[in-house]
């Protein structure tokens, strides 16, 4: 493998890193300067929260119920397999630039919020919350963090250039059938 490739192949990991760091850092910010459960600051009247909760579920509390053995494995064990079994997918299969840095912040979303569920008895530390107008019966968004904000984005674009490179596939196969 020649510098450039590697470069391509490690480089996204970079933006892992940075999630991960980010998205701690920001949690970190939050507990130690808004009392859990309240609001510490708001925008644009109460469009935008920045509060502090702790989310014992997954995304919209879905397994906040679960007894804690339950929540253990399907909250901690079975994602940390997942990720896991991303880090297989990067590093063995073929992929663009592109899709690599989407991989990379799916990665460091995903380690970054289970180190809150490894590492914060309280659990994942949430404090972005949104104003949502009724829309789908919700008022608000259910409060997210900056791990889930990298988690959604990247799966959005990953989704996004994995059509793009299918299409430029078969056009390319079908330019070929033409020659």
């Amino acid at each position: 493998m020649n510098i450039k490739a590697k470069r391509d192949y490690f480089f996204p990991l970079i933006l892992t890193l940075a999630v991960i760091a980010l998205d701690q850092l920001s949690k970190q910010l939050i507990i130690t300067s808004i009392v859990p459960w309240s609001v510490g600051y708001e925008f644009f009247g109460d469009f935008l929260r920045i509060v502090c909760v702790y989310n014992t579920g997954a995304a919209f509390s879905l397994g906040s119920g679960l007894s804690s053995i339950m929540r253990f494995i399907v909250l901690a064990c079975i994602p940390t397999l997942f990720i896991a079994g991303i880090c297989v997918v990067y590093f063995k299969s073929e992929f663009t630039r592109r899709q690599r840095w989407f991989l990379g912040g799916i990665i460091g979303g995903g380690i970054s919020n289970l180190l809150d569920r490894f590492f914060r008895a309280e659990g994942v530390v949430d404090f972005i919350d949104v104003k949502f107008f009724g829309l789908f019966g919700l008022e608000r968004w259910p409060t997210f963090n900056i791990a889930d904000s990298a988690i959604v984005v990247c799966a959005i674009g990953l989704f996004i250039a994995i059509i793009i490179e299918e299409r430029k596939g078969k056009h390319t196969a079908k330019t070929d059938e033409d020659r």
